[in-house]
């Protein structure tokens, strides 16, 4: 037999858009002869969209965006409600730019486990930072999550401290090094996509029939 077709798919907790394309991914799998290689990128979002934090009314506290960023921001969030409400998905806009570190390593360490272990990990995350349910720069909080998740947490501190965070910054050097620069992105076959509205495109290439979801939330 031959062996399954690997996709890299570049995710970070902190993207709406990672979010809506998570379940869009997992039907890859289901759908085709491939194997998932799930990894962590950590956005820089300040640097191409500054930064700003708001309080619980959305009053804005602190900001350093121009008038161009702040469109591009503000209709990225209308977007993404408008397609996650087709999917019965929560996304609230957040309070302030998270570091996404803890919770990146949280996912290498869920990977370790299996995919199931992953797969419950990424879904808790993805939901509850999005219903602003959870603090992803929390190491207790995240080392929770895992635990829920299946996993035996009670070596993430220490694995947090060291081989999770240089894993995480290895990683993410050798995804820019590849030309990814954003999420989700997915690399087939050496070939770079940015976008799940490419995952049309993915399934072509794996010879796999198109599905209308990926048209309806593209």
């Amino acid at each position: 037999m031959t062996e399954p077709r690997i996709v890299t798919v570049y995710i970070d907790y902190k993207s709406p858009y990672a979010y809506l394309a998570k379940d869009l991914v997992y039907a890859l799998e289901r759908d085709c002869p491939v194997r998932l290689d799930w990894r962590p990128y950590i956005l820089d979002i300040p640097s191409f969209l500054g930064s700003a934090r708001v309080d619980d009314s959305g009053r804005i506290i602190d900001n350093d965006r121009n008038a161009h960023q702040w469109r591009r921001v503000r209709y990225s969030y209308m977007d993404c409600r408008r397609q996650a409400r087709k999917r019965g998905l929560v996304i609230r806009g957040t309070r302030k730019i998270w570091d996404s570190t803890i919770a990146a390593c949280g996912m290498l360490y869920a990977k370790r486990l299996g995919d199931a272990v992953l797969h419950r990990y990424n879904d808790l995350i993805f939901e509850r930072f999005w219903k602003r349910e959870l603090d992803i720069e929390d190491p207790d909080v995240v080392g929770a999550v895992l635990t829920e998740s299946g996993a035996d947490a009670r070596d993430f501190p220490a694995y947090l401290a060291k081989e999770g965070r240089e894993g995480l910054d290895r990683i993410c050097r050798d995804a820019e090094a590849l030309g990814v620069f954003g999420v989700p992105s997915f690399i087939i076959d050496g070939e770079l996509f940015w976008g799940r509205e490419h995952l049309p495109d993915i399934r072509q290439m794996l010879g796999a029939p198109s599905r209308e979801a990926e048209t309806n939330f593209s």
